[in-house]
């Protein structure tokens, strides 16, 4: 599988590196902020960071996934202001982040910090089928805490 990556600002792959695995094993590309300066996130703001690059999936077959970066979010309070980032295989424009400070204190993200993750994955694509009654199961409807803490 080949994810391809292009630099849509003229700091990417210079000034800030391109995404990249921190480790061997590492499921996520890191992705950094690609800024002309420092951003200072407020409490309780909601910003949007670019990253300077855009990707092609390998197909519609696959999905590119941003995810949190955890130190971000255990050490600062610094999250990812919709839950997971979800890339559809046709989109091409640069990938931004929106982020957002849970925390009580200014938390500043520098140029070329790493602020989340990029997981590119399969996906299923099913046949969606209307019907009128589903298979039971032995939960059935139990929703949230039916299964027990």
């Amino acid at each position: 599988m080949t994810l391809k990556l292009k630099a849509v600002s003229p700091k990417a792959g210079k000034e800030i590196p391109f995404p990249t695995r921190a480790t061997e094993g590492s499921a996520g590309l890191d992705l950094r902020a690609c800024l002309e300066e420092p951003v200072t996130i407020a409490p309780r703001q909601l910003v949007t960071i670019p990253t300077g690059v855009a990707m092609a999936l390998p197909g519609q077959e696959y999905v590119g996934l941003i995810f949190a970066r955890s130190g971000l979010g255990v050490k600062h309070g610094v999250s990812l202001s919709n839950g997971v980032g979800v890339i559809d295989s046709d989109y091409r424009g640069e990938l931004k982040v929106g982020l957002t400070n849970l925390s009580d204190v200014p938390y500043t993200i520098q140029p070329g910090d790493r602020i989340a993750q990029l997981v590119v994955t399969p996906v299923a694509l099913p046949q969606v089928e209307i019907v009128t009654e589903l298979d039971d199961t032995g939960r059935g409807t139990g929703g949230f805490g039916s299964t027990g803490q």
